[in-house]
């Protein structure tokens, strides 16, 4: 799994437009979360079948729907 994971360079360039953006604060556990929700694009798994690395299914598909309603995910994916 590690070689579909973000460099430590690129989340942090990801982490600061989070911030910059306004939307979200600072928290350790962004950086999995957001990972898992791109394991679950890649993969196009259901959420339920996320593998545990990331976190609780149900806090990955939360954070996925708080962050698309905020546009969050669109200016991380337009980076």
């Amino acid at each position: 799994m590690p070689r579909l994971m973000l460099t430590d360079e690129r989340w942090e360039d990801l982490r600061l437009l989070l911030l910059k953006s306004g939307k979200v604060y600072d928290k350790v556990g962004h950086r999995k979360t957001f990972e898992g929700i791109l394991y679950r694009m890649r993969t196009g798994c259901p959420w339920r079948d996320s593998p545990s690395y990331f976190g609780e299914w149900h806090g990955i598909f939360s954070r996925f729907n708080e962050w698309s309603k905020k546009d969050v995910l669109n200016i991380l994916f337009k980076e």
